[in-house]
């Protein structure tokens, strides 16, 4: 993947090589610690869920933090990061601007360990997520190797399909899907489960991630043989069913919140090969 093509974004911020030594509010650590433990024995992402609650709770405490000896620095890594997500930028800029609206980007950060976020504290166990408290997304770069080594995914263009992900659902916070989402479960409504709200939330960020890899191929030409097939591969590694296989050995579709590989698959495709997010409307359809 040839990603030095694209603009570098100026919204990331570089907290690697800072410790979170305290936080406030929130869950504590111990319901920290349970969340992690319970969702990752579900395969889910338990900070996207944190996020929307906290939308209709308070914000937690800002925490204080030490600064190691080794500060950040401008590496490839962090050019990588800030170039996929300049192409969102530009893309859902110019997407926005044909249906007469203003996008407004989000910021992405990239941390080491633990971080402190609008929607709480998290641990780098937790994966990559999007708060929509501050309108952030959360990343620790430790996830990609642990996509290769331990998913079965991995690789670049794999690596931009979970940052332009990550920004699909800013853009379902735009457009006021989250919040919807989030009203649904503080009625009660129980929006997990195969075909339930939280799964095709899930799923419409990866139609949201097709897109955007659709125009940016049209733009760049930046894709290289293989390319497409680790975002697939990556896709279906993180499907609830196999990870439910993987950390449990039986597969519970009661409790599915990101949807099966090949739905995961499947989403993605749609937005790759048509390019248009109104295909992405997985709240309508019956058939996921």
């Amino acid at each position: 993947m040839k990603w030095q093509r694209a603009r570098k974004s100026s919204n990331v911020e570089d907290r690697r090589g800072r410790r979170v030594a305290k936080a406030g509010g929130g869950l504590g650590m111990v319901g920290i610690a349970i969340v992690v433990v319970v969702s990752l024995a579900l395969g889910k992402n338990p900070m996207e869920m944190l996020g929307l609650v906290n939308q209709v709770t308070s914000v937690t405490a800002p925490s204080t933090s030490t600064q190691s000896s080794a500060a950040p620095v401008d590496d490839e890594a962090s050019q990588f990061v800030a170039s996929i997500l300049g192409e969102t930028e530009d893309i859902w800029s110019a997407l926005f601007q044909q249906s007469g609206q203003r996008y407004q980007p989000a910021r992405l950060v990239l941390f080491t360990d633990r971080v402190q976020s609008a929607c709480g504290a998290a641990s780098s166990a937790m994966g990559p997520f999007y708060c929509p408290g501050d309108q952030q997304i959360y990343i620790d770069l430790s996830f990609f190797e642990q996509m290769r080594t331990r998913l079965g995914g991995g690789g670049d263009f794999a690596e931009a399909y979970v940052i332009a992900h990550e920004v699909g659902h800013h853009i379902q916070n735009l457009t006021g899907v989250l919040n919807q989402v989030n009203e649904a479960r503080q009625r009660g409504q129980d929006i997990e489960g195969d075909g339930g709200l939280a799964v095709r939330q899930e799923l419409q960020a990866d139609c949201y991630s097709g897109v955007w890899a659709h125009h940016a191929q049209a733009r760049h030409d930046w894709l290289e043989p293989g390319d497409i097939e680790e975002a697939l591969n990556t896709a279906a590694a993180i499907g609830d069913d196999r990870l439910q296989r993987q950390s449990r050995g039986t597969v519970v579709p009661d409790s599915f919140t990101h949807g099966t590989s090949e739905q995961r698959v499947r989403w993605f495709k749609i937005g790759f090969e048509s390019g248009q997010y109104q295909r992405c409307d997985t709240f309508a359809t019956a058939q996921l």
